[in-house]
């Protein structure tokens, strides 16, 4: 992981480290994505697709990440459900056969 200058003082540098981050966010987010569509093709009802006792394992997961990687439980905790909902909204269409 790449260090952040504490001292960094031009909001233009700090804007385009911060549209290189998301960029490999995005990335992440697609191939992250197939891997969903992945899921929703073999599971075998809807329930499956829900999963909520997975979801609670994986938000525990990523918090204890988060704390080895030296970013906000909470924050991450955030991110990951919101990112969690949207894409079980779109396995959901998979499962469905509408994607």
């Amino acid at each position: 992981m790449k260090a952040v200058n504490d001292s960094a003082n031009d909001i233009e540098q700090v804007r385009a480290n911060i549209d290189g981050v998301n960029e490999q966010i995005v990335r992440l987010l697609a191939e992250r994505q197939q891997w969903v569509a992945a899921a929703g093709r073999l599971k075998r009802d809807e329930n499956a697709v829900h999963a909520p006792d997975r979801v609670e394992q994986e938000i525990r997961k990523v918090r204890r990440l988060a704390t080895d990687f030296a970013a906000s439980p909470d924050v991450v905790e955030a991110t990951f459900r919101a990112m969690i909902a949207a894409f079980t909204d779109f396995e959901m269409d998979v499962h469905r056969g509408a994607k």
